[in-house]
């Protein structure tokens, strides 16, 4: 009797195991929706790792591009004079644990910021941007997903104006507009995006047409998740799990700082592209307003601009979809490779 009941559990055990193993196994086609071209810091906060992580992970979108782009003089994160070129070297270290590296092109952008606004950098990055934007052989919306500065992007305006009717620009940073939100305590001077390139900044709020959408400080910060969940949910997720908590854990060492929270600031540039509503596409869950694009003045503030012209801001993050989605595909990830296996 003990001998049978012993066999029937063991054959349920593998029927159960197998049935997972083949839920997880099961790819379901979706259909490209957009392409994407993602322009960040890499070598910088650790965030923009995340970032490519779960845009990478995301099967509605066309990743067309990632440009490795720099952060400011001597930053503390990456103090050299060849950030940009560090960031590509991160991003590529993305692509080969997550098996994809010889599918997508990494560029590498300026490892300066631009001198002032009206002389664009040369890069094959801003290169690139304008060829794809000047596609005509696809119906896809572009979106540019800037989770640093925006050299390449103004640089790419200023060399081929006639693009910035061309893609939607996405941007994580710019202080908080006084009339929705109050800036944190003890904020820096300039938020810390905006004074990456301030002359970039000038182009796409006080020159460009170019659409945009604006995720500033007060939104971003919004994208916050405690150390507990990166303890049990990124890190045992195979290699680009254990990738991005070294990142992290290797800046927080840094920072000797002892908080139960970090803020993943970079994260909603995938919750408003690859996870818009299914019917009448959008980022319905998140709030924004519609706003007169401002002018960005050399202190690095918002300057009232009534023939501005409409920009989105956002005000309100879905973070518990961002986060759920971006938890539940990274573990999907690890199992098929454990399949694999």
């Amino acid at each position: 009797m003990i001998t049978k009941r012993f066999t029937f559990l063991v054959v349920f055990l593998i029927t159960v195991v197998a049935g997972i193993c083949q839920d997880v196994s099961e790819k379901i086609s979706f259909t490209k929706r957009m392409r994407v071209i993602i322009d960040n810091d890499f070598s910088g906060d650790p965030d923009g790792l995340f970032q490519l992580t779960h845009l990478l992970l995301s099967p509605s979108v066309e990743t067309r591009a990632i440009i490795g782009s720099h952060i400011g003089i001597k930053d503390f994160i990456d103090p050299s004079d060849r950030q940009a070129d560090n960031a590509a070297k991160k991003a590529k270290e993305v692509l080969k644990l997550m098996n994809v590296e010889n599918s997508i092109p990494v560029l590498t952008g300026s490892n300066l910021a631009m001198q002032n606004d009206s002389t664009p950098v040369r890069s094959d990055a801003v290169d690139f941007i304008i060829k794809e934007a000047l596609r005509n052989d696809t119906k896809l919306p572009l979106y540019i997903l800037c989770g640093g500065g925006l050299t390449e992007v103004a640089s790419a305006l200023l060399t081929n104006p006639m693009i910035a009717g061309k893609f939607t620009l996405i941007w994580i940073g710019g202080p908080e507009y006084p009339t929705i939100a109050y800036p944190p305590p003890k904020a820096s001077k300039v938020e810390y995006n905006l004074n990456i390139d301030i002359h970039a900044a000038w182009v796409v709020f006080n020159q460009s047409a170019v659409e945009f959408w604006q995720v500033p400080r007060d939104a971003y910060r919004q994208a916050i998740v405690p150390y507990s969940q990166i303890l049990l949910k990124v890190k045992p997720k195979g290699q680009i799990g254990q990738f991005l908590f070294q990142e992290l854990i290797q800046l927080m060492n840094k920072l000797h700082r002892v908080g139960e929270t970090y803020i993943l600031g970079d994260n909603p540039l995938v919750l408003l592209t690859a996870l818009q509503t299914y019917f009448e596409p959008d980022p319905a869950s998140s709030s924004y307003q519609k706003l007169k694009a401002p002018r960005i003045n050399s202190n690095g503030q918002y300057e009232d601009h009534p023939n501005g012209r409409t920009i989105r801001v956002y005000t309100k993050l879905d973070v518990p979809l961002m986060f759920n989605d971006f938890f539940m595909k990274l573990d999907l990830h690890h199992q098929l490779n454990n399949i694999k296996k």
